[in-house]
């Protein structure tokens, strides 16, 4: 009976202000909730199968032939398997449907952490998931989008709420380190905060004033730099131990990495769908200073170290806006209340009337629209994540027809493919065929990179690069450096396929 009279209660307590944030939060699922374009998804996907057919975690290379039986740092096989089974089950609306999941909780967990009404709110939500989306994917990465917003919330209880479940960090980071590599955004939000917090104590020792919104005393800063050295120990509960420690660093200090991934590179600012990034920076700063709230130590630090990050890495936008979003209400908030204060001493405003309990007919309105907005949302997730239309879409832009005249025709091994297209090939063409290069950048280094870059650029030489690897079928973007000059050379690569996507040349003494 109290569970019915509880359930009773929550129904009847929806009024205006929770039917905006449940509107909010299904708006957020049905925005995210989209086709799978990213290509590395399909590797991923691969690696997840093999993993559960053979019961055993990938460490060495299968899929290239240009990196066969080496080690490979599978940082990501927990995830892979997750991946797989909703795919195996649910198809493309089962990848769509994990990707807007994942995104909500993440908006949710930074939803919480803010202050101001929930209007503010929910407009401060929708900055920071157009400003996160160019990230969102269902990959790997998403996950440490999502454990990201988790550790910067129990950051947040422990601060601002003196909540401690800092006990909660270390098992966060054993189960970080087999979902994904993206760990290393974990220790840039502990380092900034500790960093923020030794500002602020050293601030108020300064000026012998007391701080107007809460500090860590130096216990507690200690206590969350301990619990940051554990779980850089924990790093090493994985398959490949103690490895992990330096694969961020080794990953990010390949030198071809920004001339072949875009997300790594610095973010254009042209398109117009990575300049909220910009919006919200820009904001942000504006509101820090008309808010007339002193800035708190350890938003400074992380809002300038996540931007300065994002700046340098379009990949680390959407963790700048998970960081930022919590500072921009904070100090969004005051601003506000001042210009309704203002507005009601003018008249323009009534005065706030004392809160008081729904009506049953507007309960029954707000369930209604309720209903109408997840009906909207569920059609709005469910159109585009059919499977008819996701393979319309991939033989649209990814080279489809192409792996179905390889696959038909059979052309000699030892394959050649463009760099965005591997993970889609090994999804598709393993074992018949190993790729030359796919999106594990970690595994091939530069040595093989370079030698992809020379051909892909088509400079002085590039088929030397064939030779030495043994290439007799090249699956390249039609229109390419390297499809014009195979096109025009005379040496003998004949096209035994062509559209306007892809292109199929064979050595002519292999056919």
């Amino acid at each position: 009976m109290r569970g019915i009279s509880a359930l009773t209660r929550r129904v009847c307590r929806l009024d205006t202000q929770r039917l905006a944030a449940a509107v909010l939060f299904v708006a957020v699922f049905a925005m995210a909730a989209r086709v799978p374009t990213d290509t590395d998804v399909w590797w991923h996907l691969k690696a997840g199968q093999m993993t559960v057919e053979t019961g055993r975690i990938l460490q060495t290379d299968f899929f290239s032939h240009t990196r066969q039986g080496q080690p490979w740092i599978n940082h990501s096989w927990l995830t892979q398997i997750l991946l797989y089974l909703l795919f195996r089950h649910g198809g493309y609306l089962g990848l769509g449907l994990f990707q807007a999941l994942v995104a909500t909780l993440a908006m949710l967990l930074v939803y919480r952490q803010m202050e101001g009404s929930v209007f503010l709110r929910g407009f401060i939500v929708v900055l920071t998931v157009i400003t996160a989306a160019v990230i969102w994917s269902a990959r790997p990465q998403l996950l440490s989008f999502l454990l990201t917003a988790l550790l910067g919330y129990l950051l947040y209880l422990y601060k601002w709420r003196g909540v401690n479940r800092l006990w909660l960090i270390p098992p966060l980071f054993v189960l970080w380190v087999n979902l994904h590599a993206g760990y290393a955004l974990g220790f840039m939000l502990l380092v900034g905060f500790v960093a923020g917090e030794v500002l602020n104590n050293l601030l108020a020792w300064f000026t012998r004033e007391a701080p107007a919104d809460p500090i860590l005393p130096w216990r507690g800063v200690g206590l969350v730099t301990l619990i940051g050295l554990l779980a850089v120990l924990c790093l090493a509960v994985n398959p490949h131990t103690t490895r992990m420690w330096t694969y961020y660093l080794d990953t990010v200090g390949i030198g071809a990495l920004q001339d072949l991934i875009p997300e790594w590179a610095s973010p254009d600012f042209h398109p117009l769908y990575t300049q909220p990034f910009i919006w919200m920076l820009l904001g942000t700063l504006a509101v820090v200073g008309l808010s007339g709230r002193r800035v708190d130590g350890s938003d400074l630090v992380l809002v300038a170290g996540f931007a300065y990050a994002a700046l340098l890495a379009r990949r680390n936008i959407g963790p700048f806006a998970l960081v930022t979003a919590p500072v921009l209400s904070r100090h969004a908030h005051p601003i506000v209340e001042r210009w309704l204060r203002a507005a009601r001493a003018r008249g323009w405003l009534p005065l706030p009337r004392p809160p008081r309990p729904p009506t049953a007919p507007l309960v029954l309105l707000n369930w209604l629209l309720l209903a109408l907005a997840l009906l909207a949302a569920g059609v709005k997730a469910y159109l585009p994540l059919r499977a008819e239309f996701n393979v319309a879409y991939e033989r649209s832009t990814l080279p489809l027809d192409a792996i179905e005249w390889l696959r038909a025709e059979r052309p000699p091994a030892r394959l050649f493919n463009s760099y965005n297209w591997g993970g889609y090939l090994i999804w598709h063409l393993w074992p018949d065929y190993q790729v030359f290069v796919d999106g594990r950048t970690d595994l091939y280094g530069d040595a093989v990179l370079d030698e992809y870059l020379r051909v892909w650029r088509a400079e002085p030489g590039f088929q030397a690069v064939f030779d030495e690897y043994s290439v007799n079928t090249v699956l390249i973007e039609t229109g390419g450096p390297a499809d014009n000059f195979l096109a025009l050379d005379g040496s003998g690569w004949t096209v035994v396929y062509a559209d306007e996507i892809a292109t199929i040349y064979v050595r002519g003494e292999a056919r």
